[in-house]
């Protein structure tokens, strides 16, 4: 148990509690001017030590600058370029910030604001709180602070993107102006990331069954390319067209080594995402200026209608021809590896929305059906016999 000791200072009497961590080491906190407030101190230890909440006071006192390091070392379990983003969040707006603050002294207003006053895109700034709260519950899980100043915390709305979908004939078009053109027909009828087709191999294309197996994905980290697990970290299969097989053979056959890339840098590294002077924005430029009207001189007559589209949206485009053609909404989550269907409508639910005309006429039909055999199944009431007096 807790003792309360009286001790003199130059300012007068003052009380000290000495008591056992739960450790079993003694520590003693002085300092109360009056006995009761020492009485309650002492009580609030040992009932938190029996509830398993006691936080030393000297846990306390470490810097998020010494356990922000300590915190980075141990994320060998996140893949590189995730690892990456979270260095550059910890140098550039954690560590500046938030570096020299002890972590028991850090309040929940204060993230508040921190957070409110960063002028990024909302995505940014929920990667920032991201760490930032992780961090947080590593010296939670160590006992340092009693709970996390930065959990749960309301954060700017993403804006919806408006995605450009192309039409069949669009994504053919694409395809005879692209140097690639296998890459531009596998990208728009699989859904597949860029990462993901720049990391295939002959071992993981079955053309016979028109499937192909996503067991890895290339990203760039810093200058360099690295290959790693899927986005989702789940490996999944993906159909493709029969024609979409068909492309792919030559460039199968091309690789004598199964384990080779099936497309690759000359010096052998995986194709990187496109900028804007790669062969696949030269195609989209010349697609625009091919949907450009002109008059009978020659002279532009109004605007493009092929649309400035994105290597990364053709897998929204993906999406939107397969909903057209019908597919559910569970089989297209498959396709692209979306975690759940949830996420998949988030994205592409409002290409349902033609459906809700066939929904609405089914159930119509059904009521009417219902209607119809409640009225055959009442009864017919008696006629009434009248006898004269």
């Amino acid at each position: 148990m807790a003792t309360i000791e009286p001790y003199g200072t130059k300012s007068g009497k003052r009380y000290q509690v000495r008591y056992r961590k739960p450790d079993g080491k003694q520590t003693k906190k002085r300092g109360f001017r009056r006995k009761i407030d020492a009485e309650q101190f002492a009580n609030t230890v040992e009932v938190k030590k029996l509830t398993g909440e006691y936080i030393a006071p000297s846990m306390g006192r470490m810097t998020v600058g010494e356990l922000g390091p300590k915190w980075l070392a141990r994320q060998v379990h996140i893949k590189p370029s995730w690892a990456e983003r979270v260095d550059s969040i910890w140098r550039v707006h954690i560590e500046p910030h938030w570096g020299a603050r002890q972590l028991a002294s850090i309040e929940r207003p204060e993230v508040k604001d921190w957070i409110a006053g960063i002028k990024r895109a909302p995505s940014t700034v929920a990667d920032i709180h991201a760490v930032w709260s992780m961090i947080l519950d590593e010296a939670v899980e160590e006992k340092r602070i009693p709970a996390n100043p930065a959990a749960k915390m309301d954060l700017p709305r993403r804006q919806l993107v408006e995605h450009n979908y192309l039409t069949h004939d669009q994504v053919a078009a694409l395809a005879a102006e692209a140097k690639h053109s296998e890459i531009v027909m596998l990208l728009a009828y699989s859904g597949i990331r860029w990462g993901e087709m720049a990391a295939l191999r002959p071992r993981d294309v079955d053309l016979e069954r028109r499937r192909i197996r996503i067991m890895r994905s290339a990203s760039k980290v810093n200058a360099r390319s690295v290959i790693g697990a899927p986005k989702t970290w789940e490996i999944r299969t993906v159909a493709v067209p029969g024609e979409v097989a068909k492309m792919l053979h030559s460039v199968v056959g091309a690789q004598p080594n199964a384990n080779g890339l099936l497309w690759a840098r000359p010096d052998g590294e995986p194709l990187r995402p496109p900028t804007t002077t790669h062969w696949f924005g030269g195609a989209v430029r010349r697609c625009i200026a091919a949907s450009i009207p002109r008059d009978e001189d020659g002279e532009q007559s109004g605007s493009a209608t092929f649309p400035r589209v994105t290597a990364h949206q053709l897998r929204h485009t993906a999406a939107s021809l397969m909903i057209a053609s019908g597919a559910h909404v569970k089989t297209v989550q498959r396709q692209l590896g979306h975690k759940t269907a949830t996420m998949t409508l988030d994205n592409y639910g409002h290409l349902f929305e033609d459906d809700l005309d066939d929904v609405a006429e089914r159930m119509g039909g059904g009521l009417r059906a219902a209607a119809l055999r409640c009225a055959q199944n009442v009864p017919t009431p008696p006629k009434l016999r009248v006898v004269s007096a």
